[in-house]
């Protein structure tokens, strides 16, 4: 804007440039590059006036018009009628700026008498291009480096496809998905756990324990929705539907959990062993993002409850599954009946339990 010719602030937005404007804005560049300093620095420094103020006092047309200082040392070997042309480029009236045809004539002229002051002119327009240009890029890249940094955060909060829809200012409607896997797990005893530790040994526990789950997942199609104290919550065949892929990813998952915590320690009580409690249910949900702040991608629907019931109802060091989660796994997977149970909210049911995968 401190470049920008008056006349375009008439309307917002601004107005196209003109002839006229760029006349302007070139004699605003040339007493940057006379006076080596940008332009109304000597405003900013003086008078500790910020970029506002100054747009402000150049569009009000204060008589005489509001302009950078071109104020040069008595030994200055700038000559006066590069100023004289400066003063004129940067006009409130726009009839009176000079053509380019004449700023070319007038450089010409000035070019014969003196050529070490035209070639100080073009070898500082050179420089000062140069220099913006380094600058532009280092900015930009600096600007790309610092989105990536925070697409990276995005996706570990939300999906892939929601957090982009988002970014470009798209609405996320609630979405039916016919068939997904769900899994919910939970610490054994975790109450008891928590009452030997310290708030802060508890945090630490959770942290080493969900960083190893974590990694878990990035190795299969499954997104982790969220967690909850000891509670973890995932779920595979959305945003991305996979076919019927999604009970074996979350299968898998599972018994990839049971296997590492097998091996995992509690730093501060490592005579105890952690043990984990988990629920499988394949069935229809509905997802979406709730919220502005710190928006979330939940899940809604008796699938999730189902699923949250056979956590609950599970045994430690166990995955218990549902009758419809187990018609895809008994194939190539070893799952053994656990008899008909009484399920809250759901009744009774027979359920089953998942121990391994067949060896093909």
């Amino acid at each position: 804007m401190l470049w920008t010719a008056p006349e375009l602030f008439d309307k917002q937005p601004l107005l196209k440039p003109t002839t006229a404007a760029d006349i302007y804005s070139f004699g605003i560049l040339c007493s940057e590059l006379i006076t080596e300093m940008e332009a109304y620095a000597s405003h900013k420094n003086d008078q500790n006036m910020t970029d506002d103020d100054i747009i402000y006092r150049v569009v009000k047309g204060e008589r005489p018009p509001f302009r950078p200082l071109v104020n040069l040392p008595q030994n200055s070997d700038v000559n006066p009628t590069i100023v004289n042309l400066i003063r004129d480029c940067w006009s409130e009236r726009v009839e009176d700026r000079p053509s380019m045809k004449t700023i070319r004539t007038v450089f010409k002229g000035m070019g014969q008498k003196n050529a070490n002051l035209m070639d100080h002119i073009l070898s500082m327009m050179e420089k000062y291009a140069g220099s913006l240009e380094q600058e532009v890029a280092e900015r930009t890249k600096a600007l790309i480096e610092e989105q990536k940094k925070s697409d990276i955060l995005l996706y570990r909060m939300l999906p892939r496809l929601v957090a982009d829809k988002l970014k470009a200012g798209q609405s996320i409607a609630p979405e039916l998905f016919e068939e997904v896997t769900i899994m919910f797990s939970d610490i054994v005893s975790f109450t008891r756990l928590a009452s030997l530790s310290t708030p802060l040994q508890v945090v630490n526990m959770l942290n080493e324990l969900c960083t190893l789950f974590d990694g878990i997942i990035d190795e299969h199609d499954v997104y982790k929705v969220e967690t909850i104290g000891d509670g973890y919550l995932c779920v595979s065949g959305l945003p991305n539907r996979n076919g019927t892929a999604h009970v074996y990813q979350i299968a898998d998952m599972c018994l990839a959990f049971q296997r590492s915590v097998r091996t995992f320690r509690v730093p501060h009580l490592p005579d105890e062993q952690v043990q984990l409690r988990i629920g499988m249910h394949t069935g229809p949900v509905v997802a979406g993002v709730i919220g502005l702040t710190m928006p979330r991608y939940c899940l809604f629907g008796d699938s999730v409850n189902t699923s949250s019931r056979m956590e609950s109802h599970g045994k430690a060091g166990m995955i218990h599954i549902t009758p419809e989660s187990n018609q895809y796994l008994m194939k190539d997977y070893e799952t053994e009946s656990r008899g008909e149970s009484i399920i809250k909210g759901k009744g009774v049911m027979e359920t089953f339990w998942l121990m391994s995968k067949k060896l093909h």
